[in-house]
């Protein structure tokens, strides 16, 4: 009968099941979607490891199954680009996954996203750089993400030792064992407190979709209670009623599931993307679900039956409903603290938090709103009465059913809830995974690294003429040993003019072929090899590393400096040594730097530098300056809260407009005979804004507690100051109420079309 209810009950009753249905399937689409996450991330890894072509252990000889592979990559606007360039060796050389043969030297195989931007009107320097003929495309197997900017290229005469280009020999790109590290105690409650704040909403909103049309559900169960329906048989009606809107919720969920997993291959949200077939959630959750998911709306629907069963002749009347008692109410938000408070102090050298208790904890607390916010609008709105016309009538509409206004508001709340505390965690613990860089910005903002292969008089002279470039400063690295292979001791060589060995230094004084030593660093193996007349060598070869090994005897005259830091941060030791001392053969083994000072008012500077480099060679690597740097670990959560956010912050937009049209859909014949009474269409319109409004203020002031008391709880888990960002507490709580805003002035054309005569009819 409950099912023949739902489906068969004409017009009204199929149009409750159709708004049920799209509300738990919004629900149920996220919760797949959420469930797929953990095999998306692990898809982009096993990809990212199939194509990395890095040897942790010895290298291969060189045979017609190696390949040479040299790391072109490159940054354009914000966006990274990996780039290599491939050198086979045989005809029998390793291919890149997604690469059907070996790009020709001036030719590149890239993927879609990168072919895509390269045909851009503003990507006039990125052309200029990557000035190679597309011969052909990455297919899915190569490629991490749909919007990852990638390609491959062909190289010629690459050598293993090219000044510390990064080159290496390789014979499969498979990397079978990929070092890995633990993830640290704080980072994991971070993933934990994640997942339990982006799914609390969901939950929320799948609870209040199947008590959509709850109202009129009410009233037709007390008449059946009145005609002779005893308590179980009214239970199972409506349990019959609310299972088939949850199982058509089901069948809505899976399709807007397989809509949004197709459109999550084509968009890109704060640098992540994902190809379809990642986006497959793990069949023991999706299982789960299925069964959750049903059980969960005839659970809800069994709990709100209490008043129907009780007392079905005040249903059928609409009478006030009994006040809400507050005290089991404040069991929760106490239970949830009482599981994190044993967790205080902990911090990053205790161990791993309790995984059960955090979860449990954060979920205790966050239910606690939406179980404190019917009681808190109920407890205000019987204290609102006087106004204007629009208020009274949405006062007291709110005074009537302020339970239909709080699940309305719950979704939001919690959201937001969850969102100041997670914003709180992150502002107090980013200081631990943010580091000062050490670089001098005063001195230089970007380094451009060299190989061996361009004379570094050239490559100056290039970036000296390059728009934007003040000032250029270049220094040759190598290193010096006792032995002409696998040296005892070995120290630092840094080579330069003299202004550029200031630089690093401080010079007594200072001409073209003198020679200083540094005491910094390995200071006693310097004062060692510094005897003069000894021999040393030049660029020593090591068992992974050949060298040059280029013999060189100690001058007389050499002199002390004292270390200075370099634009870096970094205190040199060992020989400095001006162009002319230097042997000329030597040359090849050292690896060339150019610090750049930079004019920061030229539009695209950092691109025109990076292009300039490209054109000298595309092994040059150059680095972009910053005062500081973030944990990538810490960096990737972030991201994956932005995305998760995303997807909620949309479902709760789409839950909210399903839930106030069908709160308007309730109202019709209400609305319609205030209209034949004479009611302007303006006074209801603002009565609906109202009747929106005060539940959402009450629901963000709470919010707003809920989430400050949390976020300081794991604060205080994660022994940090307590600090609050009060811009960010305002930022969520404003999105919230921006949400809400738009929502509302979503539903005022259906609302103006309800106000028609037409909606007095009855059946």
């Amino acid at each position: 009968m409950g099912a023949k209810f739902a489906f068969t009950g004409g017009r009204e009753g199929w149009v409750r099941v159709l708004l049920t249905g799209i509300g738990v399937g919004l629900g149920v689409a996220l919760l797949l979607l959420t469930t797929a996450i953990p095999n998306a991330m692990q898809a982009r890894s096993d990809r990212e490891y199939a194509r990395m072509g890095m040897q942790f252990g010895p290298e291969p000889a060189k045979s017609d199954r190696t390949v040479l592979v040299a790391s072109v990559s490159t940054e354009f606007h914000g966006q990274d680009i990996r780039g290599r360039q491939l050198q086979p060796e045989g005809l029998r050389a390793p291919l890149p996954p997604g690469v059907h043969k070996f790009p020709a030297p001036g030719e590149m195989i890239v993927s879609p996203a990168l072919k895509e931007l390269l045909a851009a009107k503003d990507s006039a320097l990125l052309r200029e750089r990557l000035p190679y003929r597309v011969v052909g495309t990455i297919d899915e197997p190569g490629l991490i993400g749909s919007a990852e900017l990638a390609f491959y290229t062909g190289g010629e005469k690459l050598k293993k030792n090219d000044g510390g280009a990064h080159v290496v020999r390789i014979d499969t790109f498979k990397n079978q064992d990929v070092p890995t590290e633990d993830m640290d105690p704080v980072l994991l409650l971070l993933v934990l407190t994640i997942f339990v704040v982006l799914l609390m909403p969901v939950g929320v909103f799948i609870a209040a979709a199947v008590r959509f049309g709850g109202e009129r559900r009410d009233r037709r169960l007390a008449a059946l209670r009145l005609v002779g329906a005893d308590g179980r048989m009214t239970r199972r009606i409506a349990a019959g009623e609310a299972l088939s809107g949850a199982v058509l919720g089901l069948l809505f969920g899976i399709g807007f599931f397989l809509v949004g997993r197709q459109v999550a291959g084509s968009v890109e949200l704060f640098g992540f993307s994902v190809f379809p077939s990642y986006m497959d959630p793990a069949p023991a959750l999706a299982l789960l679900i299925a069964v959750a998911v049903p059980a969960a709306a005839v659970a809800v629907t069994l709990l709100a039956l209490r008043g129907v069963v009780i007392e079905p002749l005040g249903v059928v009347r609409t009478a006030r409903p009994q006040r809400r008692r507050l005290w089991w109410r404040l069991l929760l938000p106490l239970g949830g603290l009482g599981l994190l408070a044993p967790m205080i102090g902990k911090g990053t050298e205790n161990g791993n938090f309790n995984e059960y208790m955090v979860t449990g904890g954060v979920v205790l607390l966050l239910v606690g709103v939406t179980a404190l916010l019917p009681w808190v609008v109920e407890a205000v709105v019987a204290r609102l009465n006087s106004g204007p016309v629009a208020w009274q009538l949405a006062v007291r509409r709110l005074q009537l059913s302020s339970g239909t206004a709080a699940r309305m508001v719950n979704g939001i709340a919690v959201a937001v809830a969850g969102a100041i505390a997670l914003q709180m965690l992150f502002t107090g613990v980013q200081d631990d995974y943010t580091r000062s860089t050490g670089k001098d910005l005063t001195r230089a903002q970007m380094q451009v690294s060299v190989p061996s292969s361009v004379p570094v008089t050239e490559a100056r002279k290039k970036l000296a003429g390059t728009r934007g470039v003040r000032s250029t400063v270049v220094l040759s690295d190598g290193t010096v040993g006792t032995d002409r292979k696998e040296p005892e001791s070995s120290v630092e060589l840094t080579v330069g003019d003299c202004a550029a060995l200031r630089e690093v230094a401080k010079l007594p004084s200072c001409r073209e072929g003198d020679v200083f030593t540094v005491a910094a660093g390995a200071s006693i193996e310097t004062k060692e090899l510094a005897v003069p007349g000894s021999k040393l060598f030049i660029d020593p070869s090591w068992e992974a590393v050949p060298g040059t090994e280029v013999p060189w005897t100690v001058p007389r005259g050499i002199k002390e400096a004292a270390p200075r830091k370099d634009p870096t941060g970094w205190e040199r030791g060992g020989f400095l040594i001006t162009t002319k001392a230097l042997p000329a053969a030597a040359a090849a083994g050292l690896k060339g730097q150019i610090y750049l000072g930079l004019d920061m008012t030229v539009p695209d500077v950092h691109e025109v530098v990076r292009t300039a480099s490209a054109q000298l060679s595309p092994l040059t690597e150059p680095m972009t300056y910053a005062a500081t740097e973030r944990s990538q670990r810490y960096d990737s959560i972030r991201t994956g809260l932005f995305v998760g956010a995303a997807g909620v912050l949309g479902l709760i937009g789409a839950s909210l407009l399903v839930s106030q049209l069908e709160q308007l859909r309730e109202r019709k014949k209400l609305l319609s005979a205030l209209v034949a009474f004479g009611t302007r269409r303006r006074t209801l319109s603002l009565s609906v804004l109202w009747q929106t409004a005060i539940p959402v203020s009450l629901g963000l002031v709470l919010a707003a507690a809920v989430g400050l008391t949390l976020g300081t709880v794991l604060l205080k888990m994660t022994a940090v100051p307590v600090t609050v960002d009060w811009s960010s507490v305002l930022t969520m709580t404003g999105i919230g109420a921006a949400v809400v805003l738009v929502v509302t002035a979503l539903s005022i054309p259906p609302l103006l079309r309800l106000m028609r005569p037409d909606g007095l009819r009855t059946e």
